[in-house]
């Protein structure tokens, strides 16, 4: 059978904006020439809908759309997906199969994630259609290992439609999943996801088609919109292509930059430079998302800062072409500490002046996106979220955080990878000593363990889950891994006021790691 599989962005809440691309899709040669055209899943009105699902006016918006997709599908076959109310049941995630001026058929999705169900009540999972002689499966992501079971029907083709939220090991997974799910079945299968971004949320596509002995027959690439039809009857593969993590990662982050601002009518940002790892990392890939005249850099020095630290940072916006300024705040710290000294008296200085140099900075970035119409872009990564080593309304503040997902290990790593062909982010700031320069001589290591074992132990708590005993059976030191998981619990508070955090991990704060905070 030939089958064209679509691989594209998706508006959320918007069904009259996707049904023009879906219904131009639908007029291309490629798709009247194919029996069969196939859809992401969610494809009217986007995932996640959260609450909005709830909303008439979504849903009737979404069948109208529906409605006019059904009109126009004389001699014509395909899937798509959207929110429907359905007889009997309620409010379902659902795949609907048109054909010819009709609707052939309705997957209700069945293993809901924990947000949908609070909107969507328990679908019936996958369902069979026969089709062109063909018994077809059709299926969300989700519902797929209910063909596994031992009952399950033998159909002749597998159709997986994906709305598939990234995660830099998911892609692998998915791949694996689709080609033991054709091993076990001996069935043909078409994989076809979104692309695109929804707030934190990325969508990396990669849709794919094997034939019933598990020949690749078409791979599409990630995080790029894509078109194709196949002949799932064929035997030849194509080249099967495995891009490393981190490329998967760093485009994932371009593209969830360029899609908040986008789709959020955005243009222009705004962020601290220090002449550090962090914000050098994420000036580079605003630069790359954006484009450098979008993006301008504040320098803001203390009498604490080094001459190198302005150097790095000039040599970075410099390599970039992103135009910046110098701020220094040593006027303002003066004069901050000169206006609370009646209140502080004689008390000796301590942390409470070190956080005043952050909120002082971050005042200077909002100032300037205020002014500007400008978004501020916040630097902090992982592991410093992980232990509160950051200034609440200082450098935690940002509209949008880039790196959050991010240990810092992981970001020496894409930094490097950055550079594998020339000097983009200076080596001074990949290689010297991290410090936030709030008071002389201070380094990170004088308040955090070495980020190498930090991470080591942060990787295992947050993302596998691991307790103290278990950690420290692996070979760390007890009494660390107990002061890093109790900093990790005691600051959960602080990552609750943070900044929506780009979503890489499977384990990202505030979307898949909750706790409570007291």
């Amino acid at each position: 059978m030939n089958v064209h599989i679509v691989q594209h962005n998706i508006l959320t809440n918007n069904p009259e904006e996707n049904l023009k691309w879906i219904m131009a899709e639908l007029d291309t040669q490629e798709s009247k020439d194919a029996l069969l055209t196939v859809f992401p899943a969610c494809t009217l009105c986007g995932y996640p809908l959260f609450g909005s699902a709830a909303y008439t006016d979504i849903q009737k918006r979404a069948q109208a759309a529906l409605q006019q997709l059904v009109a126009m599908s004389e001699h014509r076959a395909f899937l798509v997906g959207l929110p429907l109310q359905v007889q009997d049941k309620g409010l379902c995630n659902a795949i609907v199969f048109v054909q010819n001026c009709a609707i052939r058929g309705i997957v209700t999705k069945k293993y809901l994630a924990p947000d949908e169900q609070k909107y969507f009540v328990r679908g019936e999972g996958v369902q069979s259609v026969n089709y062109q002689g063909q018994e077809i499966a059709i299926g969300f992501y989700e519902d797929l290992k209910e063909l596994t079971k031992s009952h399950s029907e033998q159909p002749d083709m597998i159709i997986c439609c994906g709305c598939n939220v990234f995660e830099y090991n998911k892609p692998y997974s998915i791949r694996y999943r689709m080609h033991k799910i054709v091993e076990n079945l001996n069935a043909s299968l078409v994989f076809v996801n979104r692309i695109g971004g929804e707030g934190p949320f990325l969508f990396a596509g990669g849709s794919m088609a094997l034939n019933a002995a598990g020949s690749v027959l078409c791979q599409f690439p990630y995080f790029e919109e894509q078109s194709q039809s196949v002949d799932l009857q064929l035997l030849s593969a194509c080249e099967d292509e495995k891009p490393e993590v981190v490329e998967l990662v760093y485009k994932a982050l371009i593209m969830g930059l360029r899609e908040y601002f986008t789709k959020n009518g955005l243009q222009r940002c705004v962020l601290g430079l220090s002449g550090g790892i962090d914000s050098a990392l994420v000036c580079a890939l605003a630069a790359a998302a954006l484009g450098p005249e979008n993006v301008h850099g504040i320098l803001m020095p203390s009498q604490y800062s080094t001459d190198h630290s302005v150097k790095d940072a000039e040599d970075l916006a410099n390599n970039l072409g992103v135009k910046y300024d110098i701020v220094p705040i040593k006027d303002c710290f003066d004069t901050l500490r000169a206006t609370m000294k009646p209140v502080f008296g004689d008390r000796a200085e301590d942390v409470t002046e070190e956080n005043m140099q952050a909120r002082i900075r971050g005042a200077i970035l909002m100032s300037y996106a205020n002014k500007f119409g400008a978004l501020v872009l916040n630097t902090t990564n992982k592991s410093e979220a992980a232990m509160g080593y950051g200034t609440l309304y200082g450098d935690s503040c940002g509209a949008l955080s880039v790196i959050g997902d991010l240990y810092k290990t992981e970001v020496y790593e894409l930094s490097e990878w950055i550079n594998r062909d020339q000097e983009i982010i200076p080596w001074n700031s990949i290689h010297k000593a991290p410090s936030a320069e709030l008071r002389p001589g201070q380094k990170d290591s004088d308040s955090l363990p070495d980020y190498k074992v930090l991470d080591e132990i942060l990787q295992r708590h947050i993302d596998e889950q691991m307790s103290h005993d278990e950690i420290v059976e692996e070979g760390y030191d007890s009494d660390l891994v107990a002061l890093v998981i109790r900093k990790t619990r005691q600051n959960e508070w602080k990552r609750l006021q943070f900044a929506p955090q780009l979503k890489v991990s499977p384990m990202t704060f505030g979307l898949d790691r909750r706790v409570p905070i007291s």
